[in-house]
């Protein structure tokens, strides 16, 4: 499969260095020609992966990232020169699935595209399609292919992260699941994890959950990692 990629980044030759790059390895590259049109080119293009650098002409890759959130579940991977925390964590927020900060490798670059679109496309996706597709505990009912979930008759939409890991914490409900089992459900390879990516998607699920007064459901064990608490699902019914 040619998987198409976006490149929005302002900077001529940066992105074209990624455009000549991913190309030798088969990707159908497409760089941005009007920032003021990213999202019709974005809809008009159809990529798998999104490149999104923050700082751009006219808004910013977190404003533009939380546009795309609201036409397509498309994973998004920043690139930018705003190295703080802080900053990660807004990319996360704003819906992003991974974020690497400038300067960076090519190749690093290339893993981490591969890494997502990996998960998002091939084996571990049509494993998700196929095996065990609702997960339930509960009124707390996961839907893995529909990437929702649904409680008292009311439905939420997740990204795929997000479905990742409430999978892996339901799966294993009332069972302690360490931060790194958690890290190598989301990512392919965890030498390119950031561990407070993996802080920034528990806390997306468990705003979602707390719409529901859910939140309680997931807790941390500090400093081992995580537990999908059943007795909480039971007393809030």
């Amino acid at each position: 499969m040619n998987y198409r990629i976006y490149i929005v980044e302002d900077e001529e030759k940066i992105a074209q260095s990624i455009r000549s790059y991913l190309q030798q390895y088969g990707y159908d590259v497409f760089v941005v020609q009007e920032f003021t049109k990213v999202i019709e080119e974005f809809t008009s293009i159809k990529p798998h992966l999104v490149i999104l650098d923050v700082n751009l002409p006219y808004q910013d890759g977190f404003h533009l990232c939380r546009q795309i959130r609201q036409l397509s579940s498309v994973p998004i991977l920043f690139l930018s020169a705003r190295a703080s925390e802080m900053e990660q964590v807004m990319g996360m927020e704003s819906g992003g699935d991974d974020y690497i900060t400038k300067p960076f490798h090519l190749e690093v670059l290339h893993a981490k595209c591969k890494a997502i679109l990996r998960r998002t496309y091939g084996e571990y996706a049509r494993e998700e399609g196929s095996i065990e597709p609702i997960i339930r505990v509960g009124e707390l009912t996961l839907h893995i292919g529909k990437m929702e979930m649904d409680y008292g008759g009311q439905v939420q939409s997740l990204t795929k992260n997000e479905v990742k890991l409430l999978r892996l914490l339901m799966e294993r409900a009332g069972k302690v699941v360490t931060r790194e089992d958690c890290l190598e459900a989301l990512w392919d390879d965890i030498d390119f994890v950031d561990d407070n990516t993996l802080t920034v998607n528990v806390t997306r699920v468990r705003k979602k959950l707390g719409k529901w007064n859910l939140d309680h459901l997931i807790q941390t064990k500090r400093g081992v990692g995580y537990i999908f608490d059943i007795n909480g699902l039971e007393e809030t019914r």
